[in-house]
């Protein structure tokens, strides 16, 4: 899937990397040359397994306990990041959270949970970054949604967040130009593991014919951790033709 050089020297930090599409991210990253820190909230144990599997590449690697909803948190995870490694040349904003509401019984709480992981967070991590990623022009990949681009009617504070988070990466490329690049990568569905059977109507749905796999989200992130740093601000999903 990636170059195993093509990131050799390069610092790269995957926020919610201990488990999920975040621990491919992570993994692939590394597998391309990077040396990788993650974070993660709660998942202690998964984080342990990632930092085991990271170190099989052979790469420098660090777990870190962050809570991205927390400013003083996420400055002294980058802080750590920056002081371990010397540097930082790739933020991937992936922490995030998922829920299923109707829109009518949404609660004020629910709403401000899911904005401050998904956008807010997001926003945090990035400023944070901003002077270590400013000085190597870098480079920030944000895992957005085909929910940020297309109204799910029971998903409603999780897509108007990640709508926002699009926003956001649209406003970024622009306000950190023209030393950092900033992209946005939008799966569809996405299955881990075993075929999962409640997923597979979105699969008949797909004009691919099947649900994604993390590794072609991961594939993406490359693209822009590895590819022309001319090209900032895009929205690229992974949907297989889902959002069409």
């Amino acid at each position: 899937m990636s170059n195993r050089s093509s990131l050799n020297g390069k610092v790269a930090l995957v926020t919610g990397g201990a488990r999920g599409i975040g621990r491919v991210l992570a993994l692939a990253l590394a597998d391309a040359g990077a040396d990788v820190a993650i974070t993660y909230r709660e998942s202690d144990k998964d984080a342990e397994r990632t930092l085991r599997d990271l170190a099989k590449h052979d790469q420098r690697s660090l777990a870190l306990s962050c809570d991205v909803r927390d400013p003083g948190s996420v400055r002294d995870c980058v802080a750590a990041v920056a002081q371990e490694f010397g540097r930082l040349d790739i933020l991937v904003n992936n922490a995030g959270m998922f829920a299923t509401a109707p829109l009518e019984s949404i609660t004020v709480e629910q709403w401000d949970a899911m904005f401050e992981t998904n956008t807010r967070g997001a926003f945090l991590v990035a400023q944070a970054a901003h002077p270590h990623l400013k000085l190597s022009r870098g480079r920030i990949v944000n895992i957005g949604s085909l929910g940020g681009s297309h109204p799910w009617a029971t998903h409603g504070h999780y897509s108007t967040s990640k709508a926002a988070l699009h926003m956001l990466t649209h406003t970024m490329s622009k306000a950190f130009a023209p030393e950092i690049s900033v992209n946005c990568v939008a799966p569809g569905m996405i299955v881990t593991g075993e075929t999962q059977p409640e997923y597979e109507h979105f699969a008949a749905k797909t004009p691919m014919g099947r649900n994604g796999r993390p590794e072609e989200v991961a594939a993406a992130v490359l693209f822009f951790s590895t590819g022309p740093h001319f090209i900032t601000g895009q929205i690229l999903g992974v949907d297989g033709g889902l959002g069409l």
